[in-house]
């Protein structure tokens, strides 16, 4: 079996989860990464087996200008850099009124603004080296919506209108972005959830419902954590680059029925979308106030 040439990749939230199994998986088929985190000593065994293979630094997404420094020392220091993979976030768990008006700041600041910063960036160094991969880490919320994961939706969504317009932008530079939309998977994100104190009188709420069920585990099938960074890794080979991929069965299964729903509704709008154009009449009980 052919090898794949060599790539080197800059990660951001390398010490967990899919950014910890993809720095692992890389380094191990023999490509080099740049990879970030607020600490960097718990990459030292991996360090300490690949050498020069994995450049290790620390960052705070939330930190702008640290951001821009991390990003130019590496592309400086290891030269071109094919992949920027932005993977630093975490979940906001909580009803909307039971949030505090800090952690919704950090929310925001880490999954989304964060990830916005690094993007742009990134886009001069790549643009400057002739091209380049973005696989920006969304999450299937990043196109539908749980009760209890208000601000965590609005992250995710949110960067996901940003890659849509950037793609386009970037596109002539031969830079190309992937949103990976994992579901429920196998890592420590649950573990990892910022939970305000919850208000009693949503107990008996869907919001109520969802938090039991993340308590007891039963929030969704689990996607294997390897499979799904494996997976990522392999979309930054396919031409062209995909703009989405969906990871897990369910959650396949979940967005394509929110697909046709939406689509269902948009169809039966029709009728009133278009009497909104200039070139349709008015209706009488406008047209008598109007005139």
């Amino acid at each position: 079996m052919t090898q794949p040439a060599q790539k080197t990749w800059f990660i951001t939230g390398a010490s967990s989860g899919l950014g910890l199994s993809m720095t692992r998986q890389l380094l191990a088929r023999g490509d080099r990464v740049a990879a970030t985190l607020r600490k960097p000593e718990r990459l030292n065994d991996l360090k300490a087996q690949y050498g020069d293979s994995l450049w290790a630094a620390e960052l705070d997404v939330t930190d702008t200008d640290a951001i821009r420094t991390t990003l130019a020392s590496a592309f400086g220091e290891l030269g071109r850099i094919d992949v920027v993979v932005s993977n630093a976030g975490y979940g906001l768990f909580g009803a909307a009124e039971e949030l505090s008006d800090q952690q919704i700041q950090q929310q925001i600041a880490t999954n989304l603004i964060g990830s916005i910063q690094l993007i742009r960036a990134a886009i001069p160094h790549l643009r400057e080296q002739g091209g380049g991969r973005i696989i920006q880490v969304s999450s299937e919320g990043g196109q539908l919506a749980y009760p209890n994961f208000s601000l965590y939706h609005a992250s995710k969504w949110g960067i996901e209108g940003f890659v849509e317009s950037v793609a386009q932008e970037v596109a002539p530079f031969g830079i190309s972005i992937t949103l990976s939309e994992p579901g429920p998977t196998a890592t420590n994100f649950a573990e990892g959830l910022i939970s305000p104190e919850p208000l009693a009188v949503y107990d008996q709420t869907p919001a109520g419902d969802v938090r039991r069920a993340v308590a007891e585990g039963n929030f969704g099938g689990f996607s294997h954590g390897d499979k799904v960074a494996w997976l990522m890794i392999e979309s930054a080979s396919l031409e062209p680059a995909p703009k989405r991929q969906v990871y897990g069965e369910e959650a396949w299964q979940r967005l394509h029925d929110v697909y046709h729903g939406r689509l269902t509704t948009l169809d039966a709008q029709r009728d009133i979308a278009v009497s909104a154009d200039t070139n349709t009449a008015l209706p009488n009980a406008i047209h008598s106030i109007m005139s």
